[in-house]
């Protein structure tokens, strides 16, 4: 297939600080492919490069598209006194003004102009590639698909939710047709029968897809390639065969590691080995002839010069060897239980009609040792606020916690970096042992490497904040684990690892969380929220 997308050593920087840095990759026509990475590391600007709206610093992309560019950004703003039908039309102007210039062509040459006739050809062909004749019936599609179908058409924006505004424009995006749709977080503010229909129309769409999405469950039903953007070496890595491709590379990444460690540590052990003991070999004695000590002596002379060349030789390559080693892979991530002194039965959490005015009604809930709870409810319903009440970082207006044990937390958004800290610093806050062990320990969880840890905390992205605070959650023993939207802002690689961790932990666990794959594969109970009441 032709190459419809192309990044050559496109570097991109914001505010001095390098995003993107030489990204080279190519996508070709009628591929789907989504844009993964934790958050911050570039995913929405590698996604305006391909639709035009930013420039490259150095490098060049390249894009070609007869059938045009559709493009969903994250956070457009639409003009609130627009109507729900002008957002269509908006959408839509291109086709009609292709549409309006073939019906003036029509009319000259039937009025004996011929003049128009190759622009006519030209015309119409994009207009077939973009699905013209169906422009209408798209729409209808569309919106109904997204769940706006009764939502009148001379209704203003400023009057639907954020939800609402968020899927019209992304039914607008599809409806216009163009050959290559960029769309950025295309699932949010999608419930499961907008999303169903989304995968299945972007499944069975004629052109190119790229889709920044964070949505494991949609990456794997519409995605047939992946670009990984590495936020720690801002480059992007590509991976074939969707998300099950991307998930099958990285067990054979890790695997790959695994075994040229063991090789280098093999290869080390031998090398050693054998300069020790062709140090220690002498010439095999033997009975010297015809009395000839001069000609015994040179053959000596020439054993002990070749035995002390191969020392020398296996000296150098052991140095070689030691001065670019292979590091040993990361630990699993894995959560720690505490040993508590109750054993593991009991009561370790007791939360009794707890309240925060306008936040969250009413609620209680006991978690035993070992249990295991999923909060659910729609926005605004109290979920964070009561992860806050438990963990005792929001006293509650009324109501008690009782903590039996102890409360690991993990926030939805990493805390604020503290002036001028490092992330080693911030890692070792806290906790005792001097700073060459809290080095060793943080390295060994593989989410930093060595060159980082004097970076200072203000300037890592938000999905870098997001592992320090996971790094520092996974170094204590708890009792308990307090998690809120655990898979935000982290790449799907560290996601999966997190799941396996997560369904390893013995200890009582509580999550709030919108991951389809997470919510699917639940294994305990749950407490759904309705939204909150106020007084």
């Amino acid at each position: 297939m032709p190459t419809q997308i192309t990044a050559l050593a496109a570097t991109k920087s914001f505010h001095g600080r390098r995003v993107l840095d030489e990204v080279t990759c190519a996508l070709a026509a009628g591929e789907r492919t989504g844009i993964i990475g934790e958050n911050g590391s570039g995913k929405s600007t590698l996604l305006r490069l391909f639709a035009g709206r930013e420039r490259p610093d150095a490098g060049e992309i390249v894009v070609q598209a007869d059938g045009g560019v559709g493009y969903l950004a994250q956070d457009e703003q639409l003009p609130p006194e627009t109507t729900v039908q002008q957002v269509i039309d908006r959408a839509l102007s291109e086709l009609r003004a292709i549409e309006g210039r073939m019906r003036a062509l029509e009319a000259a040459m039937a009025a004996g102009d011929e003049s128009g006739f190759a622009e006519y050809g030209e015309l119409t062909t994009v207009f077939e590639l973009r699905g013209g004749y169906d422009a209408d019936a798209r729409v209808e599609r569309a919106l109904h698909g997204l769940g706006l179908g009764l939502v009148a058409r001379d209704r203003r924006v400023g009057g639907l939710s954020g939800g609402e505004q968020v899927r019209l424009r992304l039914a607008a995006v599809l409806a216009a047709g163009s050959e290559v749709l960029l769309l950025d977080e295309p699932t949010n503010h999608l419930d499961d029968d907008a999303l169903t229909w989304l995968e299945d129309h972007l499944r069975t769409r004629r052109g190119t897809t790229v889709t920044v999405s964070h949505d494991r469950v949609f990456l794997e039903r519409v995605a047939t390639s992946l670009l990984e953007v590495d936020a720690d070496r801002r480059r992007v890595v590509r991976y074939g065969n969707g998300y099950a491709g991307f998930r099958a590379e990285k067990a054979a990444a890790r695997q790959r590691w695994v075994q040229a460690h063991e090789q280098w540590q093999a290869d080390i052990e031998r090398l050693r080995e054998t300069a020790a003991t062709t140090a220690r070999r002498v010439a095999p004695g033997r009975a010297m002839k015809d009395n000839n000590k001069m000609a015994y002596d040179r053959a000596g002379g020439r054993v002990q010069q070749s035995l002390a060349g191969r020392v020398r030789n296996a000296e150098e390559r052991l140095r070689r060897l030691l001065a670019d080693p292979v590091p040993p892979p990361p630990q699993p991530l894995r959560f720690t239980p505490a040993l508590r002194s109750g054993g593991t039965h009991g009561t370790v959490l007791d939360a009794t009609a707890v309240t925060v005015a306008g936040r969250l009604d009413p609620t209680s809930l006991t978690l035993a040792a070992g249990d295991r709870l999923l909060i659910t409810g729609p926005n605004g319903a109290g979920k964070s606020t009561l992860l806050r009440v438990l963990a005792g970082v929001l006293a509650p207006d009324d109501g008690t916690v009782v903590r039996c044990g102890r409360v690991g937390y993990l926030a939805q958004e990493p805390p604020p970096a503290e002036p001028g800290e490092t992330l080693l610093a911030a890692f070792a806050r806290g906790r005792t042992g001097d700073t060459e062990g809290h080095a060793e320990r943080l390295l060994a969880l593989g989410l930093f490497d060595r060159a980082q840890l004097t970076t200072r905390v203000a300037e890592l992205s938000t999905g870098q904040r997001q592992r320090l605070a996971l790094a520092r959650l996974v170094v204590q023993p708890f009792d308990v684990l307090l998690l809120d939207e655990p898979t935000n802002h982290l790449s799907p690689g560290l996601v999966e690892d997190m799941d396996t961790a997560l369904a390893d932990y013995p200890g009582a666990l509580v999550i709030v969380s919108h991951d389809r794959r997470l919510r699917a594969r639940w294994h305990g109970d749950r407490l759904a929220l309705r939204a909150t009441v106020s007084v």
